[in-house]
């Protein structure tokens, strides 16, 4: 063997890079399913089960193309407990001249890799993962000198690298970059009405054998497997793009902030997972979304907002998680110490608000952005729970969740602990935030607008000790002026009162009665 290539989970990409100067008559592929997120908590089951059943598929095209492959599954070695474990394996089976590997989304990973190949003595060629659209260079030279790296100034950098709704000038089509403003409406009492559900793919014998080694392997993962409707092959995942495009794209910049009971999905697209896998292509998704609108069909609100996701958010959040690695996942500017309350495993909470979403997650592995960051990040943020663990479990829980992700959204976006790298303000709200943009709160026994009370909605009880709590730190944040200066109004007793409040519900959480 001249080259061992270890192909990674989330590395599914048939066209990769790295396989253009390797030869299947002299290098062979190894693979495992051991390779599973090193969290403090199991993974969801939906997501072991689409990682797996991805990676089979991505096996057995392999080995049609002619491609010797070394493949691990899960039930043939409970022994083997990571990916680095395996590859000093298959190195002391097969002696390759060298190994190869396109970088893995996590940091300690690499780095783990890279001592086996040093304590093998077995040269080790890193290639860079060029499913992203900006390079670790790319970024890099961009953050250089500024104060803050904020997405928009990025984001207008990649429009016009790409050529993405952008003039033969270079200024944005439309007259404006952003059109955040019009994508915050929310449902009326009605409701969403009618919505194309997307599609749902035939499972094979591959998927259907994972599904059911998940349901008994690992019928202790957290989450439930009964609905699983994600693609696991590049062809499935292109047929949810078009689903996407055709059906909900149109609507999608509108509410894409909206929230309502027992409609998790909405007009979101759902693909972040197959981009993670390297299912699907992020700039052919771009350009067909880009194309959508020249071609009539999708509103330049809708499309924008799409296009800001994939070209600007995923590919700012992966630069800042490499710039600062390794030392970001364990960041926590607002000194949080509190545990991770166990409702955010079970849903079980008098808050509908939280209910609703966790049960989101607990039956898909999902829940779109405004339940990740003004629902559930939100009250990990107010009640100041520990930013690790509160990572941790989004990154077990969430089907499309890989650390190079995960960290920026949760401790940076969610819960500003690190200190305002990526958002340059903590994103504080109270209940009546999720009411206006939801219809959860006519459905919960709290009250939104109230902070004190036996009825008072934790969140806003909660909103305002945090205000009150953290005046001091966030004072010189010119964005927080408008919120402290509202919290200053209050006088010493309702803060007391508020306080008071805020300890109940702390008692109430730590219970199980909240």
């Amino acid at each position: 063997m001249r080259t061992l290539l270890l192909v990674l989970r989330d590395q599914l990409s048939r066209d990769a890079a790295v396989f253009e100067a390797l030869d299947p008559a002299r290098d062979a592929v190894a693979m495992t399913e051991a390779d599973v997120h090193r969290t403090r908590y199991s993974d969801h089951k939906q997501q072991l089960a689409l990682g797996w059943a991805a990676m089979r598929h991505f096996r057995d095209d392999l080995r049609e193309r002619g491609w010797t492959v070394h493949y691990q599954p899960m039930s043939a070695d409970p022994g083997a407990d990571d990916a680095p474990d395996y590859l000093r394996r298959q190195i002391e089976a097969h002696a390759p001249e060298r190994v190869c590997v396109t970088e893995p989304g996590r940091y300690d990973l690499l780095r783990a890799i890279e001592t086996v190949c040093d304590e093998a003595g077995v040269p080790l060629e890193v290639h860079a993962d060029d499913h992203f659209l900006a390079t670790h260079r790319t970024f890099e030279q961009w953050a250089e000198g500024r104060k803050e790296l904020t997405l928009e100034y990025f984001y207008r950098e990649q429009r016009r690298a790409y050529d993405v709704l952008v003039t033969d000038d270079g200024d944005p089509v439309g007259g404006a970059w952003n059109f955040d403003d019009d994508n915050q409406e929310s449902f009326g009492a009605d409701g969403p009405g009618m919505i194309p559900e997307g599609p749902s793919f035939e499972r094979d014998g591959v998927t259907e054998d994972v599904l059911a080694l998940v349901r008994t392997a690992c019928a202790d993962a957290p989450g439930a497997l009964d609905d699983f409707r994600w693609p696991v092959t590049p062809a499935q995942a292109e047929a949810a793009l078009d689903d996407f495009i055709a059906h909900r794209l149109p609507t999608f910049g509108t509410y894409q902030d909206a929230m309502w009971t027992g409609r998790p999905f909405l007009y979101h697209s759902r693909l972040s997972a197959a981009f993670n896998l390297k299912l699907l292509d992020p700039l052919d998704a771009v350009e067909r979304a880009a194309q959508a609108y020249h071609d009539g069909h999708a509103p330049l609100n809708a499309v924008e907002g799409f296009v800001r996701q994939i070209l600007g958010w995923r590919e700012f959040v992966r630069g800042v998680y490499w710039l600062h690695a390794p030392e970001y996942t364990d960041r926590n500017a607002l000194d949080a110490t509190e545990d991770l309350p166990d409702f955010y495993w079970t849903g079980d909470t008098d808050m509908r608000c939280l209910s609703e979403c966790i049960g989101q997650v607990r039956e898909h592995g999902y829940a779109h952005h405004i339940p990740r960051l003004m629902v559930m990040g939100l009250f990990g943020l107010l009640y100041g729970i520990d930013p690790q663990q509160m990572n941790d479990w989004h990154e077990a829980m969430y089907i499309d969740a890989w650390e190079w992700v995960s960290s920026p959204n949760m401790i940076g976006m969610a819960l500003y602990a690190d200190g305002g790298v990526v958002g340059t303000k903590p994103y504080t709200a109270s209940g009546k935030y999720i009411n206006r943009m939801s219809n959860y709160c006519s459905h919960c026994r709290y009250d939104p607008d109230a902070a004190t009370g036996e009825d008072a909605c934790p969140f806003t009880s909660l909103y305002w000790n945090f205000l009150d709590r953290h005046q001091e730190r966030l004072s010189s944040n010119r964005r927080m002026n408008f919120q402290l200066a509202n919290v200053r109004r209050k006088s010493d007793e309702d803060l007391q009162a508020i306080a008071e409040r805020v300890e109940t519900v702390r008692a109430m959480t730590e219970a199980g009665t909240i």
